[in-house]
């Protein structure tokens, strides 16, 4: 187990360390958790790896930048924000950071997809830190809609995240979603969309094109922003500062990242959703300990 976050809620140094050396720290823990995510893919080859590690920046700075309030001694606090993991199949890389953080036991990091593991291929509330069921595509964002217009009509302060993929836009639900939220000015409900351009079975522009999806998202009255998805750094500025926003309208971050990242013969190609590295390749790479 690495040692606990630098950054505090709202994305301050604790006391006695620098921004420069919390900034540092959250570089090497995203390091940390793509090598994390391909362990666990070693020994539950069922899970989805090219999905998971697309995604990796983007937990590490939910969890680890101060962006998200939230207790592992308490996963179900009243005064936490929610995180709405729309994309579970792609969120592996989530299981090493919440064990890191506490909400369970590294031991179960060893046990996924393993009868009496609380890990599964796909992940569901059973897991301290998830807060729905992330099987079927399209709904999270419904959800988080509902759950944010809920907060606020209760007056209360805390904010809801929705991690989905590009492919997974598709869905019609989502539209729906997002035209709920533009029409009940929900700003403390925000999208983030892990943008690696592949879905399924080929590249997400040649099944049905998003186009210029800020463009989109902004016609529907959404405020976005665009970020590169593997710079922890940008990602962490990016959602602090859609976090601090205010002024009536629903906020997305699209995440433009590599699916596969850092993987040979995986990363970037077009069928990787489905595909399996060779577990020697795997013990290379956790050996050499890539991406830099």
């Amino acid at each position: 187990m690495i040692e606990v976050s630098a950054l505090q809620a709202g994305g301050e140094p604790v006391p006695g360390t620098t921004r420069v050396e919390a900034l540092m720290d959250l570089q090497e823990r995203a390091r940390w958790a793509w090598r994390e995510t391909l362990a666990v893919h070693r020994s539950a080859p069922e899970t989805r790896l090219a999905s998971s590690l697309s995604a990796v920046e983007i937990f590490v700075a939910l969890y680890y930048g101060g962006v998200l309030r939230h207790d592992p001694r308490e996963p179900r606090a009243v005064t936490r924000d929610r995180c709405i993991v729309s994309k579970g199949h792609g969120s592996i890389c989530l299981y090493p950071i919440l064990a890191d953080l506490g909400y369970f036991g590294r031991e179960e990091l060893a046990r996924v997809g393993v009868a009496g593991g609380i890990l599964g291929g796909i992940p569901d509330p059973v897991i301290p830190g998830y807060e729905t069921v992330n099987g079927s595509l399209g709904h999270g964002l419904g959800v988080g809609s509902g759950i944010a217009l809920a907060l606020r009509r209760r007056g209360a302060p805390q904010s809801v995240f929705v991690v989905c993929g590009d492919g997974e836009l598709h869905e019609g639900a989502n539209w729906e979603a997002i035209m709920f939220a533009a029409q009940h000015g929900l700003d403390n409900l925000h999208l983030v969309v892990d943008d690696n351009a592949i879905t399924m079975l080929g590249h997400t522009a040649g099944i049905v094109s998003h186009g210029d999806l800020a463009a989109r998202l902004s016609a529907f009255g959404w405020h976005c922003a665009q970020v590169d998805g593997h710079d922890v750094l940008g990602v962490r500025d990016a959602l602090l500062e859609l976090k601090e926003r205010r002024a009536g309208a629903p906020k997305a971050l699209i995440a433009r990242t590599l699916k596969g990242r850092g993987v040979p013969g995986l990363e970037d190609a077009p069928l990787s959703h489905i595909m399996n590295p060779k577990p020697e390749l795997l013990d290379q790479l956790l050996r050499e300990g890539r991406p830099q």
